[in-house]
């Protein structure tokens, strides 16, 4: 996790009841410190500093810091104590042994492999997945690393010590140790370093350093874990530069994915907003359109360039608004003129066809340099079928008898139409039809169990053939079908939600339309988010739907209601009847 340099969003001293919090959190967590070591590391009236900042790969963690050291870190809401705590209580976090050449990967941002894990004579703590543990060295007690289980000891057996044993967060060595003093770990002996004698051990585990990093990296070369300079010089020292050079052509196709990571999301927006800018102007504008309107060039010409899977939103750039990112190809590169030729309306006057960052510019791989933009920008979009959704009725306990001669029972699907015709079939094989009038089916005691209610036993003795099916449908479970192209019908109980559309207030006077249930009708909230994005022009944002597990809600700027009818009456083909709020939509007015 801090492999490489996290950013600080902020670093404030902490408030008195965060630090009464924070105490609190730490004695639950870590019931083996005493009141009077919890003091030492959250004292009263020492000033104790809260660091917000983002990892390299974007997740939030919140940093505490006593004496300029930091002392924990928060991931996910769960505590962590950093290497300088664990130097002076070892016995914090259970701990599995490695060999020290090891240490170097771990620094380098590899997760610790179970191969390399040194098994005690006293076996290995007992951990569970996800338990927070520590790793050590050979020869000595200090942690070096800490991390979580990536599986509880008894998986570790049974997986024969093979795959991957600890998932690292933090380690000598990494950028969260660079903050503090960078202070080296101390020496602590272990109790089986000291009964069998430094020297002898040393020389035993000498033959076998090289073996068994070998085993315990092998599985560690992610796209996301690469080696540091400083971890392969270490291990140039121990006769291990053949194994790096293999893995170094590995690293270096994995270069420009690790350099995106390092950028933070304000800079990888400019890089986009810049390479559309100049995909646009190299493969979309002709000479015979200029003056070309701004917001044109934007919306039919720069929309189009974006990376297929990507989003273009210059209001997440550093620029904020167009006109201030064309005054800065204006001034700093002088690609283009911009003019105000009416009042408040700027065009793109003029284009300097010759100029260098333009003719050097090559097209991305991921875009399609001939395919011309649509007028609603659904530009790359992949063709998409409603689903056909049909109502269906499963057999209730109550009605089971009445199925039995059809074999259906509890639980099985039917659609009315099989309902109806093994309803009429029960009636006839049992010559209930009434013999004076065959509008009405006579009830036998099957019938009379399966569809009266208790009232009815002496009253009721005959219904007619619609009152029979209504009466048999309302009392089984409705459910109902949902068949996409190409994929196994998806059956699931109750009503299908509609696509719920809503309008809500934001401020004094501003009004964002909600959008839910997308994913029902297999619609990617994401491809909709940036469809209508286009179409409007309006910046959007996903949400996830409290209290609902993989569910999205889509919020766009404005009452968008008319354009989201269109978007999923017309070009999606969504039936009005599955879509909800649409009478919402805000009513034109006179035109003068």
């Amino acid at each position: 996790m801090f492999a490489k340099p996290f950013r600080v969003k902020s670093n404030t001293a902490i408030k008195g009841s965060d630090r009464r919090k924070l105490k609190a959190d730490l004695s639950a967590a870590f019931p083996l410190l005493s009141a009077d070591e919890l003091s030492e590391l959250v004292p009263n009236k020492e000033e104790l500093n809260v660091l917000k900042s983002y990892a390299h790969k974007g997740d939030a963690v919140t940093v505490y810091v006593l004496h300029k050291n930091p002392v924990f870190f928060e991931v996910d809401k769960k505590l962590f104590p950093t290497v300088y705590v664990l130097w002076r209580y070892p016995a914090l976090l259970p701990a599995f042994k490695t060999w020290p050449p090891v240490l170097q990967k771990l620094t380098g941002g590899a997760d610790l492999m179970l191969p390399g894990v040194v098994v005690p004579s006293c076996g290995l703590p007992d951990v569970k997945q996800g338990d927070s543990c520590a790793v050590t060295l050979v020869n000595n007690r200090a942690p070096v690393a800490v991390g979580t289980a990536a599986v509880s000891t008894e998986q570790m057996h049974c997986l024969g010590m093979k795959g991957r044993g600890v998932c690292i967060l933090h380690t000598y060595m990494d950028y969260l140790w660079a903050f503090g003093d960078k202070s080296g770990p101390p020496s602590l002996p272990d109790a089986e370093s000291e009964a069998h004698g430094e020297n002898g051990e040393e020389c035993e585990i000498s033959d076998k350093e090289e073996e068994e990093v070998d085993k315990c990296v092998e599985e560690q070369h992610s796209p996301e874990e690469t080696v540091t300079d400083q971890a392969q010089s270490c291990f140039e020292e121990l006769s291990l530069v053949e194994q790096d050079e293999e893995k170094g052509e590995k690293n270096n196709e994995k270069e420009e994915e690790t350099q995106d990571e390092q950028k933070t999301p304000q800079e990888v927006m400019d890089a986009m907003l810049l390479q559309c800018f100049l995909h646009a102007l190299k493969s979309k504008v002709k000479k015979s359109e200029l003056p070309l309107l701004t917001s044109t060039f934007l919306r039919n010409h720069m929309f189009s360039c974006c990376p297929s899977g990507k989003q273009l939103d210059i209001k997440k750039s550093s620029y904020k608004k167009l006109s201030k990112f064309l005054q800065t190809m204006e001034q700093r590169y002088n690609i283009v003129r911009v003019k105000e030729l009416t009042k408040g309306v700027e065009s793109i006057v003029e284009v300097d066809w010759k100029n260098p960052e333009l003719r050097s510019f090559s097209f991305p791989e991921d875009t399609d340099v001939e395919s011309t933009p649509l007028p609603d920008g659904e530009e790359g979009e992949i063709l998409y079928h409603p689903p056909e959704i049909t109502t269906l009725y499963s057999v209730s306990a109550r009605l089971e008898p009445l199925f039995l001669n059809a074999n259906k029972r509890k639980g099985a699907t039917l659609h009315p139409a099989e309902v109806r015709s093994i309803v009429t079939e029960y009636v006839k094989d049992n010559e209930l039809v009434d013999e004076n009038n065959k509008n009405y089916v006579t009830i036998n005691p099957t019938l009379c169990d399966c569809l009266l209610e208790k009232s009815e036993y002496q009253e009721v003795v005959s219904l007619k053939w619609d009152d029979l099916f209504s009466r048999t449908l309302g009392r089984m479970q409705e459910c109902y079908q949902a068949v996409f192209p190409g994929q196994p019908p998806i059956v699931k109980k109750g009503h299908i939600e509609p696509i719920d559309i809503t309008v809500a207030s934001r401020g004094s006077n501003k009004k964002v339309t909600l959008m839910k249930n997308l994913e029902v009708y297999g619609l990617d909230p994401a491809v909709v988010a940036s469809v209508l994005q286009h179409r409007v022009q309006a910046s959007s944002v996903l949400q996830p739907v409290p209290g609902a597990k993989d569910k999205v809600l889509v919020q766009i700027q404005g009452n968008q209601i008319q354009q989201v009818g269109k978007l999923l009456l017309d070009h999606y083909q969504i039936p009005r009847k599955y879509i909800q709020g649409l009478e919402k939509a805000p009513k034109g007015g006179k035109k003068k």
